[in-house]
């Protein structure tokens, strides 16, 4: 998958709409009830950063940004300020926020993730894209200083030494989104002041 491992500008993306799509077919019967079933197993994003652009000099850095991405070509970081952290959006990620994975004395690799849970329902989304110096890791509850490393560009944490059988691995984080420009075409309208603007930008996410 042709990916740049760049972020899309923070203070454009701050002002972006959007969240997770999922796609559920639904059909009415003749009695009047409904058969609803899931396409999707998981969710996937959509946004739009045109809501973003406050000046001028946004606008010229989305320019640049899309062209060095040639369009939809190539995917990238994108920062949903709604939903970026492993925790609640007013706290700050610990250890021992997200459970990523239980030991069994020979795994060594686990793959960040994040529980949304209402009720007794929940639903897990994989975690590939974490921020480089965020991430923090615990054994049973005790935060690991050394002995692991984390792919930043995949989101899988891997130990030195496989944790022992039954022991808890948890993990707290900050992550982007990988996305990538759902459109070829940037219809940029300038006005008297030259203060330009786009009607819409579209970003969707990327799954592998």
């Amino acid at each position: 998958m042709a990916f740049h491992e760049v972020r899309f500008p923070d203070n454009i993306s701050r002002g972006a709409r959007g969240g997770p799509e999922r796609r559920t077919q639904i059909v009415e019967l003749a009695s009047g009830d409904e058969e609803r079933n899931a396409s999707w197993a998981n969710s996937r994003r959509r946004y739009d950063v045109a809501y973003g652009i406050r000046r001028a000099d946004d606008l010229a850095a989305v320019v640049a940004f899309f062209e060095a991405r040639n369009g939809r070509l190539y995917g990238y970081r994108f920062k949903d300020w709604a939903d970026y952290k492993s925790c609640t959006p007013s706290q700050t990620p610990s250890a021992t926020d997200q459970a990523i994975g239980t030991g069994d004395g020979v795994t060594t690799d686990f793959q960040l993730v994040k529980a949304y849970a209402s009720g007794s329902q929940s639903w897990t989304r994989a975690i590939t894209k974490p921020v480089a110096g965020s991430v923090l890791v615990a054994i049973d509850g005790t935060e690991q200083t050394s002995g692991w490393s984390v792919d930043t560009t995949t989101g899988i944490v891997s130990f030195t030494a496989a944790p022992a059988s039954g022991a808890v691995i948890t993990a707290g984080f900050e992550f982007d989104v990988p996305v990538r420009f759902d459109t070829d075409t940037l219809d940029v309208t300038l006005d008297f002041e030259r203060l330009g603007s786009i009607t819409s930008i579209p970003l969707l996410e990327i799954r592998r």
